[in-house]
């Protein structure tokens, strides 16, 4: 999680915005933000056809974090957390994540392989982190693809490939890496969703390990 950590330098943009919504319920703004994440699911799905979706995509990805991020300030300012809104707003994340990356992993972008595999490790690094907190072991961050990192990577690769896809005339719109004798042929939103399949899994792994060695220490 490289930019969890940064969340608290955000608040600047955020705590303006949450003192004016003092009379809403922060379960609303999360389903906002969750309404967000499904257009951006979908806006994102049909970008290869219409390049111009990809700024828009973009920009609704940024849109949901910032309501994700908002809910939370509303529900510490004016005392209204509760556990069923802390477990609204992580199913909530999970769908998100899936709308997501998914819009990517079926548009003309990208291997649906590929896309499959970037899923998994997102959703396994998340359940990772709220597993250990379950069975009793300190809840787990730690991690190099945090919740933030996913937001900000999926706002700027679409923003990237649509760069070089229309400002650069199509250079370096994909590229070509040759493992084993073949040749594949990878676009900049593969190379983000690559990076979440390799990092995410990594990510789960980590965090199962260090889930483990603590309930060690936990019967000891």
């Amino acid at each position: 999680m490289v930019l969890d950590g940064y969340r608290a330098q955000a608040d600047f943009a955020i705590t303006p915005v949450a003192k004016l919504l003092k009379n809403v319920s922060p379960n609303t703004i999360s389903w906002i933000g969750l309404l967000i994440a499904l257009a951006s699911g979908i806006v994102l799905a049909f970008s290869y056809e219409h390049h111009i979706l990809l700024i828009v995509g973009a920009l609704l990805v940024i849109l949901s974090g910032y309501f994700d991020a908002l809910d939370g300030k509303v529900a510490k300012l004016y005392n209204k957390c509760s556990k069923r809104g802390d477990y609204l707003d992580h199913v909530f994340d999970r769908y998100a994540d899936v709308f997501m990356i998914g819009g990517i992993a079926v548009s003309g972008w990208c291997n649906p392989y590929l896309g499959l595999v970037a899923i998994i490790g997102t959703l396994l690094t998340s359940y990772m982190g709220t597993q250990a907190q379950a069975v009793g072991a300190p809840r787990l961050y730690a991690g190099l693809l945090g919740r933030a990192d996913r937001v900000v990577l999926s706002t700027l690769f679409p923003i990237i490939q649509y760069i070089f896809v229309c400002v650069a005339n199509g250079d370096f719109a994909t590229f070509d890496i040759t493992i084993m004798d073949t040749v594949f042929n990878i676009s900049w939103l593969e190379i983000m969703l690559l990076w979440f399949a390799i990092v995410g899994n990594l990510t789960a792994i980590q965090r199962a390990i260090v889930t483990w060695k603590n309930m060690g220490k936990m019967e000891e």
